[in-house]
């Protein structure tokens, strides 16, 4: 793969995902916050919302996950059930690269993390500590951040910041290559349909939000916090595996070592941050590493939705990687031994 096909499919994955988390954002702010308020409730309330909200693509589910963990409002097994179901920013990378397979991986993330909480909570139980960390930010009642306001539309339009020029101009520009198909051009039909379709509704989001919305949920979440970090990801997982088939038969030695590198790719996973797993995203992509390789993986990696917990309990943090990396490799494990 020559360096502008590189640069070219980094640049359409890293788009792709950041439309997406504008989407997301936006349908947050816009339900302000209730699917936030699902997880107050009974412990299986706690488990299916927490699942639910880790199975979403992106860091937000998470970081609400453990902001109610430290306000004391679910438990250690919810935590553990949501970081086993989410795979951060790369479940996006996931959907464009093998959108099938991933909805599959998906379900298989939830049902393990659904079970691996219910046992954490049996085998330990116990509520957060006494740390507080602030949920999302939504501004509620607040004019400037609602999501569609007809009053103002035009007015914002007529003269735009140079945030809403930057970014409607850019989305503008991924939808005209994905409908000249100079992005996503040897796609599925339906795979090209729904990043166009996904594509326009950012372009909306985009042109109609209000300039606080824009600037402090779009800009500063997702373009300054997550597009420079994934571009850089994507792209040195794609060079490193392009390195690799040229220099190293990387197929051959994963298939005469396939259970060295499935504790390698649990103990990648146990990084905080989101990037390192798209290696092991673009390897099975390829072909080059089973299903069970990329399972473990993605159990015990949950992009970087786990630096909060983090910063404000090292030793909760460790329990949950600690669960979370026996539970990878056991599936890993009985997958790869029964062949996937």
């Amino acid at each position: 793969m020559s360096a502008v096909q590189l640069m070219t499919k980094a640049t359409m994955i890293t788009a792709f995902v950041a439309v997406m988390m504008i989407v997301v954002d936006y349908v947050n702010v816009l339900s302000e916050g209730t699917w936030q308020r699902a997880l107050r409730g009974s412990r299986w309330i706690q488990y299916v919302a927490a699942v639910a909200l880790g199975a979403t693509p992106g860091c937000l589910g998470a970081f609400v996950v453990v902001a109610l963990y430290l306000h004391r409002a679910i438990s250690l097994g919810a935590v553990v059930a949501c970081m086993i179901a989410t795979s951060g920013d790369e479940a996006f990378v996931m959907f464009v690269m093998f959108p099938e397979k991933a909805l599959v991986l998906t379900a298989i993330l939830v049902v393990v993390g659904l079970l691996a909480g219910v046992l954490t909570d049996a085998v330990a139980p116990g509520d957060a500590g006494e740390a507080v960390c602030r949920p999302l930010p939504l501004h509620t009642g607040e004019p400037s951040c609602r999501c569609f306001d007809p009053r103002i539309i035009g007015r914002q339009l007529a003269r735009p910041s140079w945030i809403r020029v930057v970014l409607v101009g850019s989305s503008l520009a991924f939808l005209l290559a994905l409908a000249t198909g100079r992005l996503a051009g040897g796609e599925e039909t339906w795979i090209r349909v729904t990043l166009l379709v996904v594509a326009s509704i950012a372009v909306f989001i985009l042109a109609t939000v209000p300039d606080h919305f824009l600037r402090e949920h779009l800009w500063r979440h997702v373009v300054r916090q997550h597009v420079p970090r994934l571009f850089l990801w994507t792209l040195g997982a794609l060079a490193v595996i392009a390195v690799l088939d040229r220099h190293l038969d990387a197929a051959e030695f994963i298939r005469h070592n396939p259970w060295a590198v499935l504790v390698g790719a649990a103990l990648v996973g146990l990084i905080p941050e989101s990037g390192p797993h798209l290696v092991f995203v673009t390897l099975f992509a390829d072909g080059k590493i089973p299903f069970s390789i990329l399972v473990a993986s993605s159990i015990v990696q949950d992009g970087h939705g786990m630096l909060p917990l983090l910063a404000h309990s090292v030793p909760d943090f460790l329990r949950v990687k600690a669960v979370n990396l026996a539970v990878g490799l056991a599936v890993g494990a009985a997958l790869l031994a029964a062949g996937l």
